[in-house]
This record gives C-alpha cells, sequence and structure tokens, in this order.
C-alpha cells in the first residue's frame, strides 16, 4: 500500500509556468533570472496559501540550474537541479524563523554565509515566517542583509509585512503576492481531479474554492477531505455544501423570495431552518448581505462580470434580480451591514437578526409609503398666485427678485391696454414684464402676510419690536411710525429681506415699505426738568399740584 501524499505537496508547483495566480511575480522572476538582473534579498509577503515558499524554491532552483532554459526556467535534469529535487542540496538552505528567532541563531546563519559554495553560482538562504525574529535578531542581520557575498541571495517569506522593522524592507525587493482568484482555483482543482480519475461536478469545485478564500493550499486541503468522504471517488454539490458546513445558495434565494412578497411569518421559519441545521446567525446575515450585493451586480450588464459564480447561480441571481428594484437592494443592503455591526455586542443576537428581516420585509411598503406622501405634499403646496402664505426658512431669502422699474411697468401698462388684430412679436423681456404684473391685493391681506413675518422673527428683538406694531396700508405702500433713530437704522438694515418675503407671499412686485418718525422724536427737545415732569405729570392727576403746594416743595432746588 503506498503511502498517501496530499494535494498541496503532491501537485506543488516545480517551475514558474505551474505557480497558479501569480503571473505578475513569476515572470518578473524569469526576466531578472534571463537578464541576470538578481537582487541581494527577495521579500515574498502574502496571505497563506497563495505560493510564497514554492516560489522561494523555485527561484532557488532555477538560479542555480546548469541547463537554464530559454523561457528561463529550471531543466530538472541536472546535477543541481536533481540534488534540490532529492532534498539534498548543500547551495540552498532553509531556516524556520518561527523557531530560530534569536540572536544565536542568526549569528550562526551569519557564519555560514561566509563560507562560498562548494559546486554551482550561489548560496541561496530561504528565511520563512521572517516576522517571527526578534528585533534583536533583526538588527544582527541588518548588515549581512545589506552588503552580502556575491554569491550569497537571501529570500525571505512573511505572511505579515507589517511587523518588519523598516530597515529590513529597504534593503529586499519586495513582492507582493495576490490572493488567487476563485476561477484560477476551480480549474486547477479540475485538472487535478482529472488526473486523480475523480468525478467532481463544477459546482462544487467552485464551492471550494470560494470557501478557500483565495488560498490555494486551503483548496486542496478540503478537496483531499471530500475524496476521503466519497466512496465512489465522486465529489457532488450536495456533499460539499455537508461536508464543509456551507449555507447553500438556495436558502438566500428563498429568503429574499419572502423578503420582496412581505411575508414575514416565511422568513422567520428559513431563518430557524438555517439555525436548526447549526450555522450561526453572523454567518447567515453575513451571507445575506453578500446575496444583495450580487443581486445588485446582476441589475446592470456591464457588471455582471463580477458575479463569481457558476452559471447555473449566476442565471438565478439574474432571474430574481429583475423583480428587484435598486432601492430595496440598497435599504436591505444598508440594513445588513448594520446588523454585522452589532450583533456581536446585542444581547438577544437571534432576535437582532428577526428584527433585521422583519425591516427589510417592509421595505417597499416603506418607500411606496413614502413616495405617495411626497406627492400629496406636492398637491397640497400653497400656491403664490393665489395669494395665499407659505412656510418660510432661511432658503426662500437667498432667493433674489427682479423689481421691475417704473418705466417699464409704464411701458406694461401702455401694452396691455393695445388691443390690435395683429399678433405682436414680444421679445422675452417683454413677456417677463408682462408676467410681472401685480395682483390686486387687500388690507387684510397684507396684514395676514405682516404677520407671517413677525412670526418668523418673533425670535429676534430688533425686528421684533418694529414688527409687532400696526401700519397704515396705501397701496402699494406700507406705512410705519417709529419711535427713536435706533429702530430706524435697524429698519433701513432689514428692509430689503422684509421686502422680497412680502412680495413673493401676495404675488406683488412693487410693494413697498415707508417708515417715518414719530414727531416728538423728531423735535430736538432737551431733558424734562423737575417743573416740567410735574406738570406733564398733573395733566394725568390734578391733585399732584395741590401736593406740592401743601408740603411746600422746591422744584427748581
Amino acid at each position: 500500500m503506498e503511502d498517501f501524499v496530499v494535494s498541496a505537496r503532491k501537485y506543488r508547483p516545480t517551475t514558474f509556468e505551474a505557480v497558479v495566480g501569480q503571473s505578475h511575480i513569476t515572470t518578473t522572476l524569469k526576466n531578472a533570472i534571463i537578464n541576470n538582473h538578481l537582487a541581494q534579498a527577495f521579500l515574498f509577503c502574502g496571505p497563506r496559501g497563495v505560493g510564497k515558499t514554492t516560489c522561494a524554491r523555485i527561484l532557488a532552483k532555477t538560479i542555480n540550474c546548469q541547463q537554464l532554459t530559454e523561457a528561463g526556467e529550471a531543466c530538472g535534469v541536472c546535477d543541481s537541479c536533481r540534488s534540490f529535487q532529492n532534498n539534498a542540496s548543500l547551495n540552498i538552505h532553509e531556516l524556520d524563523a518561527a523557531s530560530n528567532n534569536s540572536v544565536e541563531d542568526i549569528r550562526h546563519l551569519v557564519d555560514q554565509v561566509r563560507y562560498p559554495p562548494q559546486s554551482g553560482k550561489y548560496k541561496i538562504y530561504i528565511i520563512d515566517e521572517v516576522h517571527m525574529l526578534s528585533n534583536a535578531a533583526f538588527n544582527a542581520f541588518l548588515k549581512t542583509l545589506e552588503e552580502p557575498p556575491s554569491y550569497a541571495i537571501f529570500i525571505l517569506a512573511t505572511t505579515e509585512k507589517h511587523k518588519i522593522i523598516p530597515t529590513i524592507l529597504s534593503r529586499c525587493q519586495i513582492f507582493d503576492f495576490n490572493r488567487i482568484q476563485i476561477q484560477d482555483i476551480t480549474r486547477h482543482l479540475a485538472k487535478i481531479a482529472a488526473q486523480e480519475q475523480i468525478n467532481a461536478s463544477p459546482e462544487a469545485l467552485h464551492l471550494i474554492a470560494e470557501k478557500a478564500e483565495g488560498g490555494l493550499r486551503d483548496a486542496l486541503s478540503m478537496f483531499d477531505m471530500l475524496v476521503t468522504f466519497s466512496t465512489d471517488r465522486t465529489i457532488t454539490y450536495e456533499q460539499t455544501v455537508e461536508n464543509l458546513h456551507i449555507l447553500d445558495y438556495d436558502y438566500y434565494f428563498r429568503m429574499t423570495e419572502a423578503l420582496l412578497e412581505e411575508e414575514v411569518s416565511q422568513a422567520l421559519l428559513i431563518f430557524n431552518e438555517i439555525l436548526k441545521k447549526g450555522f450561526d446567525g453572523h454567518q447567515f446575515i453575513v451571507g445575506l448581505s453578500s446575496h444583495l450585493r450580487n443581486l445588485l451586480v446582476a441589475k446592470d450588464p456591464q457588471t455582471t462580470t463580477l458575479l463569481e459564480v457558476t452559471e447555473g447561480v449566476k442565471e438565478r441571481y439574474l432571474v430574481q434580480s429583475q423583480k428587484t428594484t435598486r432601492s430595496f437592494l440598497v435599504t436591505a443592503m444598508n440594513l445588513a451591514s448594520l446588523c454585522d455591526q452589532h450583533y456581536k455586542t446585542s444581547k438577544n443576537q437571534r432576535l437582532h437578526v428577526e428584527l433585521t428581516l422583519i425591516k427589510m420585509a417592509y421595505i417597499q411598503r416603506t418607500i411606496q409609503l413614502a413616495e405617495s406622501s411626497q406627492e400629496e405634499g406636492q398637491k397640497k403646496k400653497p400656491n403664490a398666485v393665489e395669494g395665499k402664505s407659505t412656510l418660510y426658512t432661511k432658503k426662500d431669502f437667498k432667493a433674489t427678485v427682479k423689481i421691475p422699474s417704473k418705466q417699464i411697468l409704464e411701458e406694461k401698462k401702455v401694452y396691455k391696454e393695445e388691443k390690435t388684430n395683429e399678433t405682436p412679436q414680444a421679445t422675452v423681456e417683454e413677456v417677463k414684464v408682462i408676467e410681472a404684473v401685480p395682483s390686486s391685493v387687500s388690507e387684510e391681506e397684507v396684514k395676514n402676510a405682516w404677520k407671517g413675518l413677525a412670526a418668523h422673527h418673533k425670535e429676534d428683538i430688533k425686528q421684533h419690536i418694529i414688527l409687532n406694531r400696526d401700519f397704515t396700508w396705501e397701496a402699494p405702500t406700507i406705512h410705519l411710525a417709529l419711535t427713536n433713530p435706533i429702530q430706524m437704522d435697524n429698519f433701513q438694515t432689514l428692509k430689503p429681506t422684509w421686502l422680497q418675503y412680502l412680495r413673493e407671499q401676495l404675488n406683488h412686485p412693487t410693494i413697498q415699505i415707508e417708515a417715518t418718525l414719530a414727531k416728538s422724536t423728531q423735535e430736538n427737545t432737551k431733558p424734562y426738568t423737575a417743573r416740567d415732569k410735574l406738570k406733564y405729570l398733573a395733566k394725568k392727576n390734578k391733585h399732584l399740584i395741590t401736593l406740592q403746594q401743601r408740603f411746600g416743595l422746591d422744584l427748581d432746588g
């Protein structure tokens, strides 16, 4: 019985061409080897299972290959390549920094660097998980990394680039590995399944690739597990969903249908079914967010390429997206996002998700009510031509009203009185003038508009004092009587704003406001003397004179 070798090792790439999903890096490395532009130190960084260590080994193997191909690949048959494949190469050293992270370990490495290779051109040092080195170890490594011997090349690999000190980063040529695309992983799994004579459905392979989240090693591990589970070397979609504990697409499609039909009970029952299968509420709401996003993407033919699903599932998305509206999807996505953010802090997490589903079920009704309320509001909006008052805000003051001059109004009046059989060819300016004909305004309407103006400015004491007084209406002018010069100054400042409001409310572009000081304030009278005050008060109470005479009060003292 042969020993079982996991697929991640069995099908590990041995050439740059076989590396999956990292063409931007493999092409650069091959060109560097062909043109002999090799850096002294490389840093490979990226998430787990994307090919960092694999590329480091291929690079080390290819650098020392004695019969390099024209494409920049290792031949695989020379002594150097064979010794590397048999793990017997003396020129390639691998160090796990997770367990060798002290200063002494680095010093031992530096001592080895002093000796040139016995055969071959380069000595390559691969340091995996380099971010695990201590700061002291990094500092001990700096000098050697900056000025290594001509035959030494360092290849560092890490999943946490941010933990490496800047002085190390500045001495390395950095390569960032991407997460492998779902389509690339699916194709690679299909190729392995064909070689292993395993009957795997495309939907199952796509689900494995999606679950791997960009890591090919994780995808191969799941693939091996499913092959072990199967008794007839067949991988089906149902087996994949069950073994990988993945929430089936069907649940999200059913849930969306229930929400669109406003069937709250059905939505809650589907969620209960999901919980009974052992899925977490948080996992469900995150998946529902992705489902709603896919529906929004499917509504536009230009963005359907963003759907990373199989053709059968894509068709279901296209069909269901036609039943939804963008406003529903965006609102539902926002509710799902809020549920995701507050899920962990919620005391009753199940109720938290259920409330979100209930809100989603009534999104369309809420949108319809909002639209109908807006339409009713527009129908009930007062018509300024009819002289009815409207709500008055600060925004209204920003609008400007063009007031026709006296000459233009006279010309308009003459034009209006002329009645001929010919249709006059009026200019745009003349049409505007004709439309500016003021409507007749009663004194009652003027008083109502004035009260509205006073009510709006009741918080401003300066305006409140002037506006809360009687006035006389002599069309088209409002006459005010002010009591002191301070009020007159305030009036002159505020007059343009008041005029604008009144003209808009009354549809009367020629209305004016005039103010005069009371007669007593216009005279330059001297301050009251004691005798003047007595005379003034005696007009109201004649007994004050008797009181002054009886007590002999001196008014001039």
